[in-house]
């Protein structure tokens, strides 16, 4: 039996069996069973011959996002309004057959596009070059789902699912879970918080899958089996995902309205142009960047070329991001902005940085 008929017979089993506290365990052992399995797709395969051509594109400017979709729901008409660059846009499916990379200019930083050939379900097997697509996926920092309006939540479901098996997590943060295996010593089970997803039995089970048999663990959230496999596993993605629901000009206000309520979820239409600025904005937030302007002693700020840095950035960060040598000569900063409590205030390298803030650096 091959590896996609066990994962399927898994799969069925788990939809088969009734979720209550006696078979707690035993979906436990099947969910564990799962993602080995999932992972073991994932991996190369050694006899592999030639290799083909892969999708990967170098990264450049100061973030990468990924547009994600089923084939003809418009992600090339984005790419080509977004960008200068003009992706191959027709009325079948898999016009674009490899990445095309484009670059967005908002708020002084450059953001760069990719448009993916289309997925189909089965992506996460290997179905129409998924895999190198989800790949390629899985170092963006942000993903635009593109999806179809007219066809309602079906194309999310499925998305959703194919980015799930292969260790995408979308708009979910990291389980709160310290695990660290030991050579010797057991197994070592600790909770901050009560837990009604795990018990001690079902952790040393799923940890009896993975032939782990020592170990530290440690629950600082109620999680679930699930999110307990992921930080085994480790190589879990954590990332932020827009929903863009186009061709909105096809279906009425009331769906409209619905899909634009739900969460993480943008309306647009590329063919009439509309609410494409609402998304620049949306994305500029999930992906977390700042503009910090510099200034030289005695003249006026360079408001011309800022620096773009992530939020949460200090002064060290952006002393690092002028030259390297710059933080270990550095006195003392002069900041004005949002970060201070009067302009200019004087600071020290563990300042945090806000958006906009202008900054004097002064040397020792």
């Amino acid at each position: 039996m091959g590896i996609l008929e066990k994962i399927s017979e898994i799969e069925k089993e788990i939809s088969r069996t009734q979720k209550n506290k006696a078979t707690e365990y035993h979906l436990g052992l099947l969910k564990a069973k799962l993602a080995k399995y999932r992972a073991q797709l994932l991996e190369p395969s050694r006899s592999a011959g030639a290799k083909g051509e892969g999708f990967d594109v170098m990264k450049s400017g100061d973030a990468r996002v990924a547009l994600i979709g089923f084939p003809s729901v418009g992600k090339s008409t984005f790419l080509s309004l977004m960008t200068s660059t003009a992706s191959e846009a027709a009325s079948y499916e898999f016009t674009t057959l490899t990445c095309i990379p484009g670059v967005i200019e908002y708020k002084g930083a450059n953001i760069q596009l990719l448009d993916l050939p289309g997925i189909i379900e089965g992506a996460s097997q290997g179905k129409g070059r998924g895999r190198q697509v989800i790949a390629v996926a899985r170092t963006a920092d942000v993903v635009i789902m593109m999806l179809d309006a007219t066809k309602g939540d079906v194309q999310r479901v499925l998305l959703e699912k194919e980015l799930e098996s292969v260790g995408i997590r979308l708009n979910v943060s990291k389980p709160n879970i310290y695990f660290k295996p030991k050579k010797g010593g057991g197994l070592s089970y600790n909770s901050t918080v009560p837990l009604t997803h795990c018990s001690e039995k079902l952790v040393q089970l799923i940890l009896h899958e993975y032939k782990i048999f020592n170990a530290e663990v440690l629950f600082r959230e109620d999680s679930t089996p699930d999110e307990f496999i992921d930080v085994i596993v480790g190589n879990r993605v954590y990332m932020n995902c827009v929903y863009v629901y186009n061709k909105i000009d096809q279906i009425s206000m009331e769906e409209v309205d619905r899909l634009a309520r739900r969460p993480h979820s943008v309306v647009i239409s590329c063919g009439m142009k509309l609410n494409l600025d609402y998304l620049l904005e949306r994305l500029w937030e999930y992906l977390a960047l700042i503009c910090i302007y510099t200034k030289k002693r005695g003249e006026r700020p360079d408001f011309a070329d800022g620096i773009i840095m992530r939020r949460g950035a200090s002064v060290e960060h952006v002393c690092h991001a002028v030259h390297r040598t710059l933080a270990s000569q550095f006195k003392y900063a002069l900041v004005w902005g949002t970060s201070t409590k009067y302009s200019p205030q004087r600071v020290g390298l563990t300042h945090i940085m806000e958006h906009e803030d202008v900054i004097q650096i002064v040397k020792k």
